[in-house]
This record gives structure tokens, C-alpha cells and sequence, in this order.
């Protein structure tokens, strides 16, 4: 993510459950009023993904709500939404994808002058015991930095 950049949303758990070999940011398609709602935050993607359709790469299970001061002319929250990336990127992803337990997840919404992006991760799916080394480890983490703390107030 670039230094000029806004967080609007993080994917935790998909960087609990995937291991992230690249990432890429992109752009989103957005209609009217999705552009007000993800700036204002309303946004879930716990369980979104993206497919690589007739050369053009779509997000699945984006729920973007409703702008709450639109009138009628409102979105559909979960209709899908089309990521903007160059031909050349879009075929390196699909011979990544190709491969066996690669999927498309996007990791994180930002703002980047003025405009929505995503960073879209080659991910491939962790099992259970890897899931539990990467808690093993976040605790030990947590630990050292208590200690950490401790030794500095003493």
C-alpha cells in the first residue's frame, strides 16, 4: 500500500487463513452511490474472492450497503464488481490461479488520491496445523512485547 493512502478496510481474516505468495493492487468498477459507502466504511468482505472470468477479473461476496442519505437511485449491496487491471497482469494471474490451491482473496480497500483500490492477494490455503503455529506465534509475540513493556517500566 502506498504512503498516500487511506485504509478503509482490512481482510484479518484472510491473512489468518491464507498464506499471501503476492499481492497487486487494482481498481474496483464502482456505481454512484458505492463510492460514498465505502468511503464512509460500509463495507464487508470476510468471505469475498476473485474469479477470472472471459479476461476480466470479478469480486464475489463484496458487500458494499446502501448509501444511507441516497434517494432512490440506490446500488445493489452485493451485485458483483469488476477489478481494473492490464491485460498482461490479468493472464500472469490466471497462470498463478491455474495452479492447484491458488485463489484470488482481496486483502485490503484503500483510498489512494481520491480513488478506491484494492490490494488483491495470490493466496493459497493454509491447513490446521498452520493455523496453529501462525496463533503459536502471534502469542509468543504477544508475550515478548508484555515482557518488553515490563523491563521498560521497571
Amino acid at each position: 500500500m502506498a504512503e498516500n493512502a487511506k485504509k478503509i478496510a482490512e481482510n484479518k481474516k484472510a491473512r489468518f487463513n491464507y498464506f499471501i505468495e503476492e499481492s497487486i493492487e487494482c481498481g474496483i468498477a464502482l456505481e454512484g452511490t458505492e463510492v460514498k459507502s465505502v468511503k464512509a466504511g460500509n463495507i464487508s468482505f470476510p468471505d469475498a474472492f476473485a474469479e477470472i472470468i472471459n479476461g476480466e477479473v470479478w469480486v464475489r461476496g463484496l458487500h458494499i450497503s446502501e448509501y444511507a442519505y441516497s434517494s432512490v437511485f440506490n446500488h445493489n449491496p452485493d451485485r458483483q464488481k469488476k477489478l481494473l487491471l492490464h491485460k498482461e497482469e490479468i493472464k500472469k494471474l490466471a497462470r498463478k490461479v491455474e495452479e492447484k490451491g491458488f485463489t484470488l482473496i482481496p486483502l485490503d480497500f484503500y483510498l489512494k488520491n481520491g480513488r478506491v483500490k484494492v490490494n488483491l492477494g495470490v493466496c493459497k490455503g493454509k491447513k490446521a496445523f498452520d493455523k496453529r503455529d501462525t496463533i503459536k506465534e502471534r502469542d509468543l509475540d504477544r508475550q515478548v512485547q508484555k515482557e518488553f513493556r515490563r523491563d521498560l517500566q521497571s
